[in-house]
């Protein structure tokens, strides 16, 4: 796989291997207190450069990782939103993580979206979970607007080591809700 090449496309949202230029955006989101506070919370420079490093090695390692999040009508980072499987985690996940500004414009559903029919289609996954904190609201409307729903609790790995709600849904399930919405 190419991975300078590889890039998935919707409407708005251009999605690509994370790169180099992305740290100063991404380590401005990982700082922020509200746009992390579900994720692992604030993250100082040097942890936000080993994340990205990390996400980065997850793709030359795995084949995949999340996807860097560029807007199209202006060419911003906004995110991160794809495949993740470190070792110990509950299973194979789309998630999804959009900077607080461009929050409440649908881009985490259609960025998931897209990334979804990419697990599905080209990796073969079987099944996408979705592992939220449960007082996080938010990521559970944009599980329920891709057909996703509550399946049962998990454990996360160190460090996080945190109780996680678990949604997804199977390829099958998928693919129905896709052809349904049209």
């Amino acid at each position: 796989m190419d991975l300078e090449r590889l890039q998935l496309e919707t409407p708005r949202l251009l999605l690509r291997v994370p790169r180099r230029e992305d740290f100063e955006a991404w380590a401005a989101f990982v700082a922020d207190e509200e746009a992390t506070r579900h994720i692992g919370g604030v993250q100082p420079r040097p942890v936000a450069w080993r994340g990205l490093a990390a996400m980065l090695g997850c793709w030359h390692l795995q084949g995949h990782a999340m996807f860097s999040v560029i807007e199209k009508a202006s060419g911003q980072w906004i995110g991160r939103v794809g495949p993740w499987q470190p070792e110990g985690w509950p299973g194979p996940e789309v998630g999804w993580s959009i900077v607080r500004s461009h929050w409440g414009r649908g881009y985490a559903p259609e960025a998931a979206a897209a990334c979804m029919d990419w697990v599905f289609d080209v990796l073969g996954w079987e099944e996408v979970i979705h592992t939220i904190e449960p007082a996080n609201e938010r990521s559970k409307v944009v599980a329920t607007k891709l057909g996703s729903r509550y399946l049962r609790m998990g454990q996360l790995p160190p460090p996080l080591d945190a109780t996680a709600e678990i949604w997804g849904q199977t390829r099958d399930e998928w693919r129905a809700f896709r052809a349904a919405r049209g």
